[in-house]
């Protein structure tokens, strides 16, 4: 089988394509695609527990604390004492932050709009629900439980 006939090759280049245009918008704005999309998971008013933001993104914790303290060194964000409970931090925006949690925002808006505007929500719900199933399929931790049957 080519790789071209592969599913996770087609998934593996359009996401890296996309990582590649979101990085390029937030260039723009002395961030990166991977600090946009930690801004948007943190809450603007009561901001986030820092152990919710990595399962919220997909991540192991010690991924994302060279990303936050990367974060925190730009003044994008910080980190308090959580008022109900002083064993939990929370991270929560500053102003600069909050701006360029916006800008992040607007540019997933953006991108989604075009895409919308290419493709019918027909095809988005067959899109979605094909990655739907290939999760579930992950999920279930059966692929390689047993060989496949060759037919012979």
């Amino acid at each position: 089988m080519r790789r071209e006939e592969t599913v996770d090759h087609h998934i593996k280049s359009t996401w890296h394509a996309i990582a590649r245009m979101y990085n390029q918008q937030a260039l723009q704005y002395d961030a990166t695609m991977s600090m946009g999309f930690v801004l948007l998971n943190i809450n603007s008013e009561e901001g986030t527990p820092a152990t919710k933001i990595a399962p919220l993104m997909g991540l192991e914790a010690r991924s994302l604390t060279r990303l936050l303290k990367s974060m925190e060194e730009k003044a994008l964000i910080y980190r308090q004492a959580d008022k109900t409970d002083k064993r939990s931090v929370r991270i929560l925006l500053t102003d600069e932050g909050k701006k360029k949690k916006e800008k992040a925002r607007e540019t997933v808006l953006r991108f989604n709009e075009r895409v919308r505007e290419r493709l019918s929500m027909e095809k988005l719900k067959v899109f979605f629900d094909v990655l739907e199933n290939i999760n579930q399929l992950i999920e279930q931790n059966t692929l390689y439980d047993k060989e496949p049957e060759t037919g012979k």
